[in-house]
């Protein structure tokens, strides 16, 4: 009995024990269910604010920024193509295809295309004034359209990247500035930001590329270290620290910043070398170094390239370099550029939020397909970068140089030598009979933007671009050999040529006979100083004459050297005008 009873009392402790251990465990369930609910509940959670690590809001930033250089690059070509290329041009693109023609063989074919790869083969060339003015409108019009609503396709992209591909590759000394390179380079790397057919600015199936935000940063580090290695490499004054002293004053094209920071402190200008230095040889490894020092090299960059802005006209060159320095940013960083609660920024965080929750959509063979061609974009990138690299660890680095007839990864560099004084070349007309004659009145072309007058203010141009007036600078410590299109301008002017004068500001001729004899003056520029008599008296500059660039010249003795380098004869031109 007595066992029997141990056994019974045994059993209902155990029952106890056993619906303890159930309470127990369904405690325990119950809060690991909790708990489990109210993580779940955190996930379901909209978040409030960006994450780091997305460039959904990068990419709509980017492909504005291109847009924006674009536009502004199509808008200088539409002004001036005609007066530079076109037609009547001082070098016509028709002259210059019909060359390429011969030399390939006298077929327009695949060799004339990889000579020099341009639309303009396909076109009729009876006028092409219209074809030029044609690829300048619609690149302004696309360009427009991505620069306001900040979204764009691959087809888009590509059709800007082929007509400006197709301008420069016609545009011959005109367009033989680095920062062509650099916007067809940018260029080619934005068609990848974009999905193939969709206009969305935040498209929930085509990602932005870490691949191509990383070619991007790519880009800004080596055109940094190319401009960075080139001074070291070239000019003493870069090593000794004097180079400031006188690059405001030599530069291409001066702007009314440059006559006052030219005045600054011995010591400011040595400071300004060295940061230069920091900033191109030094910052540009930061990109490397994680998120935040990637952060920093690209704000870094961004406010170098404003400095250099407000200090000179080079052209769309500074804002096209602030292009790639934005793709050290991510969403987060860059959220502040968009309007909280409506448009691409909230569409950005409700595909966070899903990503957080785990509702990240299934990749589509489209996705997939994507991805092959990011991949592939990189692997084209690191081997179209190797003679780049060659050539920044070379002691004979060459700047602004294409190692591909398509431009698609260049070398750059910028003021690899500073002049030390500013020469111009100043265009004189008269209608005296004899160029000899002392009493003769001779009086002076301006040109839009370059010194001249010395009374005139330098001019506040940039990002536009004068490309006459650049290349005037170029001539200008050259000589007119070497220059022999100066000569060609002498001759527009003897014949009061409208093509030509559209590029200059002031034409002492107009309304008048034309002149008899044009000539070129050669001048020394000096910025006159702040606060002097010369300055109270409103000039700007102080210059001293050095010689004859060339002697004067008439349409009559020009006649032979012209014929002898296949230009029209501008009396002629003009009587067909």
């Amino acid at each position: 009995m007595a066992a029997s009873g141990e056994r019974a009392e045994i059993s209902v402790r155990k029952r106890r024990v056993g619906i303890k251990r159930t309470e127990t465990d369904s405690a325990v369930s119950g809060g690991e269910d909790g708990k489990h609910s109210s993580s779940d509940a955190e996930k379901e959670k909209p978040l409030l604010s960006l994450q780091p690590g997305t460039y959904w809001l990068t990419r709509i930033v980017l492909l504005r920024s291109v847009a924006f250089i674009y536009f502004v690059a199509f808008s200088v070509a539409y002004n001036q193509n005609k007066q530079l290329i076109g037609e009547h041009g001082l070098m016509p693109c028709k002259s210059y295809l019909r060359s390429v023609k011969r030399y390939v063989g006298g077929k327009i074919g695949m060799a004339a295309m990889a000579y020099t790869p341009s639309v303009l083969w396909f076109f009729d060339w009876s006028d092409m004034d219209a074809n030029l003015d044609g690829i300048a409108l619609l690149g302004m019009a696309l360009s427009g359209f991505v620069l306001v609503m900040g979204m764009a396709n691959m087809v888009i992209m590509l059709t800007l990247w082929v007509l400006y591909h197709s301008l420069v590759n016609v545009g011959q000394l005109w367009y033989s500035f680095g920062w062509e390179s650099q916007l067809l380079e940018t260029g080619f790397l934005a068609i990848f930001l974009c999905p193939v057919w969709t206009l969305s600015q935040v498209p929930h199936r085509c990602p932005p590329s870490l691949i191509c935000i990383w070619t991007f940063r790519w880009l800004i580090v080596r055109i940094m270290l190319g401009a960075g290695l080139i001074k070291i490499r070239g000019d003493k004054c870069w090593r000794d620290l004097t180079c400031m002293d006188y690059h405001y004053e030599t530069q291409p094209v001066p702007n009314p910043m440059s006559y006052y920071i030219h005045r600054s402190p011995w010591w400011f200008h040595r400071f300004e070398t060295l940061s230069n230095h920091f900033v191109e040889l030094i910052v540009p490894f930061f990109t490397f170094l994680g998120r935040r020092l990637c952060m920093v090299n690209g704000a870094i960059q961004i406010l170098f390239q404003v400095v250099l802005i407000v200090s000179g006209n080079l052209s769309f060159l500074n804002w096209l370099t602030i292009v790639p320095s934005l793709a050290c940013f991510d969403d987060a960083s860059l959220g502040f550029l968009f309007r909280s609660g409506a448009g691409a920024k909230k569409a950005v965080l409700e595909i966070q939020s899903e990503d957080v929750a785990g509702r990240t959509p299934a990749p589509t063979k489209g996705m997939l397909i994507r991805q092959v061609v990011n991949i592939s974009l990189g692997i084209l990138i690191g081997c179209l970068s190797i003679p780049v690299v060659t050539n920044l660890l070379s002691s004979r680095q060459v700047m602004n140089t294409s190692f591909d007839p398509l431009r698609i990864v260049n070398t750059y560099g910028a003021f690899g030598s500073i002049t030390k004084e500013r020469t111009e070349v100043i265009f004189q007309g008269t209608l005296s009979p004899d160029p000899k004659d002392p009493e003769a009145l001779w009086e002076e072309y301006q040109f839009m933007c370059k010194p001249g007058d010395v009374y005139r203010r330098p001019c506040l141009l940039s990002p536009y671009h004068y490309r006459l007036d650049w290349l005037m600078w170029f001539a200008a410590f050259q000589t007119y050999e070497q220059s022999e299109w100066v000569i060609h301008i002498a001759g527009r002017l003897l014949s009061n040529d409208s093509t030509v004068l559209s590029l200059l500001d002031h034409n002492p001729f107009q309304g008048r006979d034309s002149p008899r004899w044009v000539r070129g003056e050669h001048f020394r520029y000096k910025f006159s100083q702040p606060g002097s008599a010369s300055a109270a008296q409103g000039k700007w500059w102080l210059r001293k004459r050095i010689g004859a660039y060339f002697p004067p010249v008439n349409l009559e003795g020009l006649r032979g050297y012209f014929q002898s380098r296949n230009w029209p004869h501008p009396h002629l031109q003009q009587n067909r005008k």
